[in-house]
């Protein structure tokens, strides 16, 4: 399928591994320009090595600690000059450690919000004009399954991301009519390394082994297996392009039926 995105230009944040290399690599098989946002220099490096060897489009490396919002704004500036204004902004990060909501911890949540909420914020604030002004423009966050599941255990990534996915909402009744589209992909259960620490943390909580809370998790899952960042890429390029262009405003599952409802 063209996707007819060839020659668009896109910024993935958390590139260097998982779902958002995943992502990177769908769009750079189509054609796209992407440029990668990661705090990791070698990974970073490694990340758009494996994208030129599929891809002639231009791959480019931003390297940036996004939890700093004077990196943000220092990234910001690094893609205005070597990327350009993108069409395409993928808001994806690695999540807060595992927490239970009976335990407040106040210097933690200020942290984990800005190092979740405000660079993807800011970067759409930065690029934002420029889509409306084109006419083109395409906001997709990487959140999870706990925007309307919450996940035991993990508290923070429950609620910040939710609040991440409401703003994006909002966001996009305020842009569509510019062409503009805003969604969130719910990932459910990936084969990536924060799904690999993750069951190695509860499986250091509950007793077990990493690979048992693995066989715990696929007898939930009715397609009975993980996902790829392979899978996850493709959902995210269809949105990024214009044949999405009716799709805004939408919380969308890619776990392989987990949700229970939605």
């Amino acid at each position: 399928m063209d996707l007819q995105i060839s020659g668009r230009t896109a910024i993935v944040m958390g590139a260097s591994s998982g779902l958002g290399l995943g992502i990177a690599h769908a769009l750079a098989r189509a054609g796209v320009h992407v440029g990668l946002l990661s705090r990791d220099p070698s990974r970073l490096e490694a990340a758009a090595a494996s994208l030129r060897a599929v891809s002639s489009a231009t791959i480019s490396c931003i390297v940036a600690d996004l939890a700093s919002q004077d990196a943000v704004h220092a990234a910001i500036s690094t893609i205005k000059d070597e990327v350009g204004v993108p069409d395409i902004l993928i808001g994806n990060g690695g999540g807060p450690p595992p927490s239970s909501a009976t335990v407040f911890d106040a210097a933690l949540w200020e942290a984990q919000a800005r190092a979740m909420l405000l660079p993807v914020m800011t970067m759409t604030d930065a690029f934002l004009p420029n889509m409306r002004a084109n006419g083109f423009g395409r906001l997709i966050m990487v959140s999870s399954t706990s925007v309307v599941e919450p996940i035991p255990g993990l508290v923070l990534s429950n609620a910040l991301r939710a609040a991440l996915a409401n703003w994006g909402r909002t966001l996009a009744r305020e842009v569509a009519r510019d062409g503009v589209t805003v969604n969130t992909l719910m990932p459910g259960r990936f084969d990536t390394a924060r799904v690999q620490k993750l069951n190695q943390s509860r499986a250091n909580t509950e007793g077990g082994s990493a690979e048992d809370v693995r066989r715990q998790d696929l007898e939930t899952i009715p397609a009975g297996r993980y996902g790829t960042p392979e899978e996850f890429g493709a959902i995210a390029a269809f949105l990024a392009s214009p044949l999405a262009s009716y799709v805004t405003g939408a919380l969308i599952p890619v776990d392989g039926g987990l949700l229970h409802a939605h």
